[in-house]
C-alpha cells in the first residue's frame, strides 16, 4: 500500500511540475529582451564567446524538445525557443555544448552509459514481466530484471548534476554577456530551476519503481 501511495504522489507531483514548467515557458517567451535577440542568436553568441565554432544551432519540432546532441555537435532548439526570446532554454543547451568542449566528467559518464541503458531498456520490460509471473518457481529471473532496471534508474540520477551545471553555466554567461538584466535574470533562473525539477521527479519515480520490484522479489514465497 505504501509503495502505491508513493507512486500516486510522484505522478501528481510530476503533472504539477510539467504544468508549471509549461506555464512559465509560455509566460517568459512573451517577454522580449531589451536587445531583441532570439534563442538562435543567443545560442550562437554563447558558443562563440566560449570559443566553440564546430557546433551548429538548429530548429527541431515540438515543444520543450530542446537538447544538445554530442554525436553530431548540434544544439537543437524547439520551435518555441529558436525564434523567440525564451533564451534561458537556448543558453542551457549551449551549457551542455560547453561541458562537452571542456570534457566535463559527469557528461562523459552519461554518454558512456547510453549504449548500456539502451540495451537494458529494450529488454527489461519483458524480463520483469516474466520474472513476476515466475517469481516463486524461478526468482532469479526477476533478480536479473531488477539488475537490468537498475541501469536506467542510475542513469536517471546522473543527469541531475549535468543539468544543474549546464544551467549554472548558462546563467553566469547570460549575466556576464549582458543578455539578461536585473529584471529578467531572475525569470531565467526561475525557468531553469523549474526545468531541473522535472529530472528530479523522473529520477524519484524510477527509484520508486525499482523499490517496488525489489519488494516483490523480497516477499516471494520460498
Amino acid at each position: 500500500m505504501l509503495i502505491w501511495i508513493v507512486f500516486i504522489g510522484i505522478a501528481i507531483i510530476s503533472y504539477l511540475v510539467q504544468a508549471n514548467l509549461k506555464s512559465k515557458f509560455e509566460k517568459y517567451s512573451q517577454m522580449p529582451l531589451t536587445n531583441g535577440m532570439t534563442g538562435k542568436e543567443v545560442a550562437e553568441k554563447m558558443l562563440r564567446d566560449n570559443g566553440i565554432y564546430d557546433v551548429t544551432v538548429t530548429s527541431t519540432s515540438g515543444m520543450l524538445t530542446d537538447h544538445y546532441n554530442p554525436m553530431n555537435k548540434t544544439v537543437n532548439l524547439s520551435e518555441g525557443v529558436y525564434g523567440s526570446t525564451s533564451v534561458a532554454a537556448a543558453a542551457h543547451e549551449c551549457g551542455h555544448a560547453v561541458q562537452h568542449a571542456r570534457g566535463y566528467a559527469p557528461l562523459r559518464m552519461r554518454s558512456a552509459l547510453v549504449p548500456v541503458v539502451q540495451f537494458s531498456s529494450s529488454i527489461v520490460s519483458w524480463v520483469l514481466l516474466a520474472g513476476i509471473l515466475m517469481v516463486n518457481s524461478f526468482p532469479q529471473l526477476l533478480l536479473i530484471g531488477i539488475c537490468l532496471f537498475a541501469m536506467p534508474t542510475l542513469f536517471s540520477f546522473i543527469p541531475l548534476p549535468v543539468e544543474i551545471d549546464a544551467s549554472r553555466r548558462a546563467l553566469v554567461w547570460l549575466s556576464s554577456a549582458g543578455i539578461t538584466n536585473a529584471f529578467n535574470h531572475q525569470q531565467a533562473t526561475d525557468a531553469l530551476k523549474s526545468a531541473a525539477y522535472t529530472y528530479v521527479v523522473a529520477a524519484l519515480g524510477s527509484l520508486a519503481t525499482l523499490i517496488y520490484y525489489v519488494t516483490i522479489y523480497m516477499n516471494r514465497r520460498e
